[in-house]
């Protein structure tokens, strides 16, 4: 690690909401004042990923790694761990990373790997989370961060928002309103790292 630099690398497949809520609480609270820390890169497997656009915008280094390209699992995650590594990150942050990741590459960033996942973890890990919350009858979702394990959507439980499910409730209209709560606790969960991380340093 370089310095006291607290390097964030976010990967993205989609629209990048969460990166984008995670750069913003970052210039708002003066992260690299504050920690040394700044969102340095953000990656994805898809080069139409909306998300890339925000983060040029943003001044944001961006690389594109197409997972199609690769002949296995192994293969893309290697180059992927290469390119990552090249901001020798404090943090790797998974925003809608649409990958299941080779347990060496959760290994390689053990204790600095974090993901979001659309529900109350431990309940309904894997995809279609809210359509599964909504058949089941619950009577409330939400979402989970939680540091990153080669067992899929395991890992400690950083932190957690519960929503409602309403009468009537759609599979996106539940999406919508457990994405809101996404975008204010995951940078709030991402600071609290921060914050330990500091004061580990201090002491």
């Amino acid at each position: 690690m370089s310095g006291v630099n607290k390097n964030i690398v976010i990967l993205i497949s989609g629209s990048g909401s969460n990166m984008a809520a995670i750069a913003k609480l970052a210039q708002q609270r003066h992260w690299r004042e504050r920690f040394g820390a700044r969102v340095v890169a953000v990656l994805s497997n898809k080069a139409d990923a909306p998300g890339l656009a925000i983060a040029r915008e943003q001044g944001i280094a961006t690389a594109v790694l197409d997972h199609k390209g690769h002949p296995s699992r192994e293969a893309f995650d290697a180059a992927l761990m290469a390119e990552i590594d090249r901001h020798e990150p404090a943090l790797v942050v998974l925003a809608g990373f649409m990958r299941i990741l080779t347990a060496g590459f959760v290994t390689h960033y053990e204790g600095r790997l974090i993901n979001i996942h659309p529900s109350l973890l431990p309940a309904f890990t894997g995809l279609n989370t809210h359509r599964r919350a909504i058949d089941m009858g619950c009577r409330f979702a939400g979402c989970t961060v939680h540091r990153v394990t080669s067992e899929l959507d395991h890992g400690d439980i950083l932190d957690q928002a519960v929503v409602p499910v309403l009468p009537g409730d759609t599979a996106q209209a539940l999406a919508e309103r457990v994405l809101t709560q996404e975008h204010v606790m995951y940078p709030r969960v991402i600071e609290r790292l921060l914050e330990k991380m500091a004061s580990s340093n201090e002491g």
